[in-house]
């Protein structure tokens, strides 16, 4: 199971970086959201 685990990561090391970016700007579009009812 390792093994296929770093050929994938192997695989979408290109595409990796952009996951990321898209994981981490979801998080902060929660966070904001849940907290913008707090604002008012």
């Amino acid at each position: 199971m390792l093994k296929e685990v770093k050929a994938i990561i192997t695989r979408s090391r290109a595409t990796l970086l952009e996951d990321a970016a898209g994981a981490v700007s979801l998080f902060v579009l929660l966070i904001v959201g849940l907290n913008l009812p707090g604002l008012a």
